[in-house]
């Protein structure tokens, strides 16, 4: 096939077999996320410093403030 690019015949001829397949294709083919995007350490520790300082915050604004104004 002349002007065609080598790379792109071959991922063609590769690829061009699951076109018939149409939704059995295996699953190593398929993207798998079994990953979290973020380790559960880091949201452990940014779950914290949120809810630590809305804590805080409200004992703070808790005790600082004046009931009559």
């Amino acid at each position: 096939m002349p002007g065609v690019d080598r790379r792109t015949l071959l991922r063609s001829q590769k690829y061009e077999k699951n076109v018939t397949k149409r939704g059995s294709v295996g699953s190593s083919k398929k993207n798998k996320k079994n990953e979290y995007p973020v380790s559960p350490i880091l949201l452990g520790v940014f779950l914290l410093l949120v809810v630590g300082s809305a804590l805080f915050q409200i004992l703070n604004t808790a005790t600082t403030s004046s009931p009559f104004g």
